[in-house]
């Protein structure tokens, strides 16, 4: 009876927020259509606020959907000075797809609405891909290194879309989310990829780059977060399912520093050494944090 009354609470709460979804994806998609008709700059950068306002609404709602399920415990760190009328580029560990929800529920209405990267076939999920696609968030097609091979001139690509994307965030306060790592963090992988860090992968510089090369004028700061269960990873069913989720995040606001700004990642190799350098410090910062966090919850 227990285990069916978890199974129960699950599809409840994943039917409340499915109806979420719903009741705010109409008016989301009314306006996206009505921006895109609509060439004229400022009405365009009017509508993108709208659209960010009921996008906020619909996390809120979400957020309080969670709480209710009882799976809620998290604890944010930092966050006091946040403006949500700024820009930030926010760099994050990445666990599991809850983190996703995390952050989204976490950082709302404290910054701008977080912009995720998101792979090109998620379009095509239902709602949700039409829905990121009316909020902007830029779709990313990534090629593994054999299709490269044999298309040298695809190289480079998702790093020009990167730039084309940060461009469009200028106009509006944004947050622009990178998941350094490139994948979600588990022990196999760390030690397939020699990773030097304890509970981290080594992270990726080039999207960073480019947005800092694209934005690094607008950005007010670059966001540190990092993301800290008391336990193993939760899964998403199980979250909704009720079982609560203890995690930290800790976040720290760090200053734009102009060298990482003026570069060329593509082709200084110098610049590049510069922010794999720059980045490193930050991951076993990182890494060391990841430590202490754990062993304060333990």
């Amino acid at each position: 009876m227990k285990a069916f009354l978890r199974q129960a609470r699950g599809v409840l709460t994943f039917g409340i927020l499915t109806v979420n979804t719903v009741f705010w994806f109409v008016p989301l998609m009314t306006l996206a259509i009505f921006k895109l008709l609509l060439p004229i700059a400022g009405v365009r950068r009017v509508l993108t606020r709208w659209l960010m306002w009921l996008a906020e609404n619909w996390i809120a709602v979400n957020g309080l959907v969670l709480r209710g399920s009882g799976s809620r415990g998290w604890h944010v760190d930092g966050a006091e000075s946040l403006d949500r009328n700024g820009w930030y580029l926010v760099l994050a560990n990445h666990q599991t797809w809850v983190d996703i929800v995390v952050l989204q529920v976490a950082l709302n209405r404290r910054i701008p609405l977080l912009k995720f990267f998101i792979k090109q076939q998620l379009i095509w999920f239902p709602l949700l891909g039409l829905g990121f696609w009316a909020l902007d968030m830029p779709f990313m097609k990534r090629h593994s290194p054999s299709y490269l091979a044999r298309h040298p001139e695809k190289k480079g690509a998702d790093l020009a879309a990167t730039r084309k994307a940060c461009e469009k965030f200028r106009h509006t306060p944004t947050s622009v989310i990178n998941f350094v790592e490139g994948t979600r963090f588990s022990e196999a992988k760390r030690e397939a990829r020699n990773s030097p860090y304890e509970h981290l992968l080594v992270p990726r510089a080039g999207g960073i780059a480019v947005a800092l090369s694209a934005m690094g004028e607008v950005f007010d700061a670059i966001l540190d977060v990092t993301l800290v269960y008391a336990k193993d990873p939760p899964k998403f069913w199980d979250m909704i399912c009720g079982d609560r989720v203890d995690v930290t995040l800790d976040v720290k606001a760090l200053p734009i520093d102009p060298a990482l700004v003026s570069g060329d990642y593509q082709n200084d190799r110098e610049f590049r050494r510069e922010v794999h350098q720059w980045l490193g410090k930050l991951w076993e910062q990182k890494d060391a944090r990841i430590a202490e966090i754990k062993g304060r919850v333990a």
